[in-house]
């Protein structure tokens, strides 16, 4: 017997669809399901001005195939040089939704991020003016700190310093991964929201490192102890509006996954939405997945949820996911969660 759920069309507050080649690929994985996604601005070179985030958006819509509706929010990459009329521009003609905050290092393509906080304090402090909100990858770079407890000293030493700073700046910590995080968005007010990755719902570290590594696992945050990934579940499933769905699907070819310095990142695009049934069901939560998935996100981001709709189907059979996506670049590998799953976006 089959059994179906009918929510409202999804969106993505985090996506990379790369570009070029990559971009013509990947983009239908996503807007075969979601109606929106955040689309992060770490090309090389990054994004970076008003009229670079427009030119992206131009490629992305000219990669969507005819008959698909998506639309693209355009964000900015954050930098030392970054000048806030720009952004405030940006922001003023509709085009941007907020900026990201890479700490320099911190994972692909972020080696244009910031080192000095102070230098880039004036840009905050205009998009705090303007209600412009700040993305942040959360994690410091210090090589003294291990990387498990990159993302409780960021809040700490960075997060945290950076709000009580700036009232009134809209945050959101993108794909958190500790419970050290989750209880941070649950301790503060309702300007701090927080997106949860997929893959960090369903794996933790042993899935990357026991019984050989496991490069397709690997992404940036890595995946912490089972302790966190059941505190993630527990923030996703909750029905809290402060967390909402961020895939952080991430496209890198084979050959770059699997080079002895191997790329971050898991691509969840294609199966996001039947593996969060799947999560969701198993916690007793499916009465949370349209607010997790497709209210929450709007809501902080100040737009209307989508008026269109999707149907989630639990069939009998497990359902069979691509295990790649060929590229002109190269196969990417799709996620592979490591259970049956029986859901599917019909």
């Amino acid at each position: 017997m089959t059994q179906e759920l009918r929510i409202t069309r999804p969106d993505d507050w985090h996506l990379h669809l790369r570009d070029g080649d990559m971009l013509r690929a990947v983009l239908p994985e996503t807007a075969r399901h979601f109606g929106r996604a955040i689309i992060m601005p770490n090309l090389v070179p990054p994004v970076v001005t008003g009229a670079q985030a427009a030119a992206y958006r131009d490629r992305i819509l000219a990669a969507l195939p005819e008959g698909m509706t998506f639309e693209p929010l355009m964000t900015l990459y954050l930098t030392e040089d970054t000048d806030p009329e720009d952004v405030a521009a940006a922001h003023a003609a509709g085009l941007v939704k907020a900026v990201k905050l890479y700490p320099a290092g911190a994972t692909t393509n972020s080696q244009s991020g910031v080192r000095d906080f102070d230098k880039v304090r004036p840009v905050l402090e205009k998009m705090a003016e303007i209600g412009l909100t700040l993305c942040t990858h959360g994690e410091v770079t210090d090589h003294a700190i291990d990387i498990f407890d990159r993302e409780a000293v960021f809040i700490d030493r960075v997060l945290d310093p950076i709000r009580r700073a700036t009232p009134g700046l809209r945050v959101v910590m993108e794909h958190i991964t500790t419970r050290n995080a989750a209880d941070y968005v649950r301790s503060q007010d309702r300007d701090l929201g927080a997106t949860i990755t997929t893959h960090h719902l369903i794996i933790n570290r042993n899935h990357i490192l026991a019984g050989g590594i496991k490069p397709h696992y690997y992404c940036l945050p890595v995946a912490k102890r089972e302790e966190h990934r059941i505190a993630l579940r527990q923030a996703a499933t909750s029905g809290d509006a402060r967390f909402f769905i961020g895939t952080d699907s991430a496209p890198h070819t084979d050959a770059n996954k699997l080079l002895p310095c191997g790329c971050a990142g898991c691509f969840t695009a294609t199966n996001t939405m039947a593996l969060l049934a799947h999560v969701f069901e198993e916690d007793g939560a499916l009465d949370k997945l349209e607010g997790f998935a497709c209210k929450h996100g709007p809501a902080f981001y100040r737009l209307p949820e989508n008026q269109d709709q999707i149907t989630l189907v639990k069939q009998a059979e497990p359902v069979i996911f691509p295990e790649k996506i060929d590229t002109k670049d190269g196969p990417v590998t799709v996620f592979d969660p490591g259970f049956a799953v029986h859901w599917t976006v019909a």
